[in-house]
């Protein structure tokens, strides 16, 4: 059967939607590759799904254009909780993830709110390799007596993050360091590995090598995770505008109860049919 999808992006972090609550869909590792192919197929970041859910709006899942299945897509997300809301005509919808329950909310025409929960912050929650503070652990990049990086943050934001803290994100090494750290032996279940330059006490300058993407546009779960390890370092305030390749994200980690809110835009690109 032909099956309709949405290309969507946010922030020009790109996705290819596809609706799935009138009929299941299981693609293998193998589609998931070929829709993602920009040569052959149709081209994104992520595969997204939106499956039927019993205590939700809908239920979401993503898949990263290696093929492979992960918990969380901050950018995505957005999408969808746009997506649900202009199909239900509601300013807010629900959905389930393999990271959780999220909330999503307008905050304008296309700027969509999604609330990601509570960051985890302890080293099984991440998953690191081994026991560290995840405030900055022990690892380095470079020379053991110049390391050109060193003693990242990690965050979990349903899927696992490293922030290294850079003086320039615009000469940062993404493409020659972020392979190697997000398959580093530290992080059984890979990384996704965030260079971020802080600007200001209310700004972040961020770079994001994704694992299973490489360096995309624009990464909102990257986002979350740089403005929470900046400021459990006491580098930023609670709230800041991220700066990424593809435009701006604002990120709170409200102080009330911990959650993560991430503001932005998002784009319909066309809407097409697979093979």
């Amino acid at each position: 059967m032909s099956r309709p999808f949405l290309k969507m992006n946010g922030l020009g972090n790109d996705f290819v939607v596809v609706e799935a609550r009138s009929a299941p869909f299981a693609p293998s590792a193998d589609e998931v590759r070929a829709i993602a192919d920009r040569d052959r197929g149709i081209g994104c970041d992520q595969l997204v799904s939106i499956d039927p859910s019993t205590r939700a709006d809908a239920a979401v899942r993503f898949w990263n254009a290696d093929g492979e299945e992960v918990g969380a897509c901050g950018n995505a997300s957005r999408c969808v909780g746009w997506l649900l809301m202009e199909a239900s005509g509601k300013d807010v919808a629900t959905f389930e993830t393999k990271g959780g329950l999220l909330t999503a909310r307008r905050a304008g025409d296309k700027l969509i709110s999604v609330d990601m929960g509570v960051p985890g912050l302890a080293w099984n929650q991440i998953p690191l390799e081994e026991e560290m503070d995840t405030r900055g652990i022990e690892l380095q990049v470079g020379p053991i007596d110049a390391p050109l990086l060193h003693t990242p943050g990690c965050v979990s934001m349903g899927n696992p993050h490293v922030v290294f803290f850079v003086n320039d994100a615009e000469t940062a090494p993404v493409r020659e360091v972020g392979p190697m750290i997000e398959h580093h032996r530290l992080f059984p279940e890979g990384v996704n590995v965030g260079f971020a330059e802080i600007k200001a006490r209310d700004r972040i300058r961020l770079k994001v090598w994704e694992r299973g993407a490489g360096l995309t546009k624009a990464c909102g779960t990257g986002a979350c995770a740089a403005l929470v390890a900046a400021s459990r370092r006491g580098l930023t305030d609670r709230k800041a505008t991220l700066e990424l390749d593809g435009g701006d994200l604002t990120i709170e980690w409200r102080q009330g109860d911990d959650h993560v809110i991430m503001t932005g835009p998002l784009e319909l690109e066309f809407t097409g049919t697979l093979p």
